[in-house]
């Protein structure tokens, strides 16, 4: 069994429809999912805010390589279309694979270019950061430490205060 830990998010068109629409899609593999927060572009200012989330989400089956799949799938569902002049551009819906552990428990390390893991810049993104604390306030990035300790990071401090809850825009696992 897989465990993996997805982020969510979107700017264009109905935002939480389709961040509700990825939960749907990932079906009973998702166990918990976080609360909602609307966020500044980040990489890219000259775009609309994001509504973001994350996903705890597990498969007895599924391989590391397949959550990566499975996110594509969704995002190419959602009508996602990467525009190579703009690499933190706009879109429908983005899931990434932030980090995935084993059957043993063990956090799956990969350089591959296809399928980094844990997520490179994972650790200085508080759009990650922040709602997966909601799921799991003793999470732990591997090679990184403690989440609670890199969002607390002098360099994330204004992007933490820039997120705002949406408590209004709720996402429920179907597990």
């Amino acid at each position: 069994m897989t465990r993996a830990i997805l982020s969510i998010g979107s700017n264009l068109g109905d935002r939480w429809a389709h961040l509700r629409e990825a939960v749907r899609l990932l079906g009973e593999s998702v166990v918990l999912a976080s609360g909602v927060y609307e966020t500044p572009p980040w990489g890219d200012t000259a775009q609309p805010p994001y509504l973001n989330a994350v996903l705890l989400v597990v498969d007895p089956g599924a391989a590391p390589a397949d959550w990566l799949h499975r996110a594509q799938a969704i995002e190419a569902a959602e009508g996602r279309v990467r525009d190579p002049d703009r690499r933190f551009g706009p879109r429908t819906l983005d899931v990434d694979v932030i980090a995935v552990w084993g059957p043993d428990d063990t956090p799956v390390l990969s350089d591959d270019p296809e399928l980094t893991l844990p997520h490179p810049r994972a650790y200085e993104r508080a759009f990650v950061l922040k709602p997966w604390l909601d799921l799991q306030p003793y999470a732990q990035l591997p090679g990184h430490g403690w989440v609670t300790d890199l969002l607390n990071a002098n360099a994330l401090a204004a992007d933490v205060i820039a997120m705002t809850p949406r408590p209004d825009l709720p996402l429920e696992s179907l597990a």
